[in-house]
């Protein structure tokens, strides 16, 4: 399964199942007095927003391009993907303060009622992280939401493990300290994918060698010099280029379209580039560099 087919009906069990675990792991975080169970019911309400903002991305990012938006609508999902991110980047930073506040006054925490509600935190948490994983494999804003649903399997985890040692050795510390723990995961995770956003979004160059990219070009006999070329990216699979290219003087327009097929195919073949533009030139631009 593909990005393309992550379903409405999909998107939407995973979001009941959010909404479920959020009311659960709030109310029995509040009861038992752990801030674990409190801080997966938050990760988990902003969870359902973020799969809201995914699926709406994502349909819009599958509309066809128009003369509004001549590159489509694929933008959508990485703003989508950006804004999720930065949003688990300001709740776990908020989470991480709550939790030393909690290391220097300890609470009291019902450890049975705590291990309970993890369990069902864990399965619910669990079956969502697997809805999605498939479709995070090729696409930034459903690996955001996907880093969301693991966050909370792990966070679940942890605080199943914490529980343990509040039942056996009454040592309320290990709450705070877990979910400190699976921040410092998490905000590691999602600074990958903000970077990766904001590298799209600014339409930097995608991790290819241009070099490479111009010694490749000019395999072809035809073409004799590149120059002002640019590689961005629309979204995380599509990745385009333009450039000028000097060609031979006798090269006519019969041969230009067959040289340009020629470009198409050695790019998208050795570099995975979707979209070639090139403008043939004669003596033009000789001494310009690269990305002049």
């Amino acid at each position: 399964m593909d990005h393309e087919k992550i379903t409405g009906k999909r998107f939407f069990y995973v979001t009941a199942l959010n909404i479920i675990i959020t009311i659960t792991e709030f109310v029995g975080g509040f009861v038992s007095g752990s801030l674990g169970l409190i801080s997966d019911a938050f990760h988990n309400l902003e969870d359902s927003l973020s799969i809201v903002i995914s699926y709406v991305a994502n349909v819009i990012g599958q509309r066809k391009n128009n003369a509004k938006k001549t590159f489509g609508y694929k933008r959508a999902e990485i703003l989508a993907a950006f804004v999720n991110s930065i949003i688990l980047v300001i709740i776990t930073v908020m989470m991480v303060f709550e939790s030393f506040k909690r290391l220097n006054q300890p609470q009291h925490i019902d450890g049975k009622l705590m291990m309970i509600v993890s369990v069902i935190g864990l399965v619910a948490n669990l079956v969502s992280m697997l809805m999605l994983m498939s479709g995070s494999k090729h696409n930034l804003n459903i690996k955001a939401t996907f880093l969301h649903m693991l966050t909370d399997t792990l966070s679940s985890v942890g605080v199943f493990v914490a529980s343990i040692f509040v039942i056996l050795f009454n040592w309320n510390w290990v709450d705070p300290v877990i979910t400190i723990v699976i921040a410092i995961w998490l905000l590691k995770e999602a600074y990958t994918v903000v970077s990766e956003t904001i590298n799209i979004l600014m339409e930097a160059s995608p991790k290819i060698n241009l070099t490479a990219v111009e010694a490749e070009i000019m395999t072809i006999p035809e073409i004799v010099r590149v120059h002002h070329m640019h590689v961005w990216m629309i979204d995380e699979n599509h990745i385009m280029l333009d450039a000028h290219i000097n060609v031979l003087k006798n090269c006519n327009m019969k041969e230009l379209d067959t040289l340009y097929d020629q470009v198409d195919k050695l790019l998208l073949d050795k570099f995975n580039i979707t979209h070639v533009t090139l403008q043939a030139e004669c003596s033009r631009g000789l001494d310009n560099s690269l990305i002049d």
